[in-house]
């Protein structure tokens, strides 16, 4: 499982930074679609906003690409 660690002083990350940071995605453009596709979860719930907050500890499963723990 990969790790992404929060900047310091920052207390969370929204889904669309992550999803780019961990390059599950090319582009900022293409996050709401890939959202859209149905293939991205949030401590296992679905997810389909981009602008989620996660914390951390969140677990990001993204199909085909494993998982990611927001550190």
């Amino acid at each position: 499982m990969q790790t992404v660690e929060l900047r310091p002083g920052e207390d969370v990350i929204r889904l669309g930074q992550l999803l780019k940071l961990v390059d599950a995605v090319p582009t900022g453009a293409q996050v709401k679609d890939v959202l859209a596709e149905g293939v991205v979860r949030v401590n296992g719930e679905p997810e389909d906003r981009r602008g989620r907050q996660l914390r951390a500890g969140d677990v990001v499963s993204i199909e085909g690409l494993g998982d990611v723990r927001v550190g």
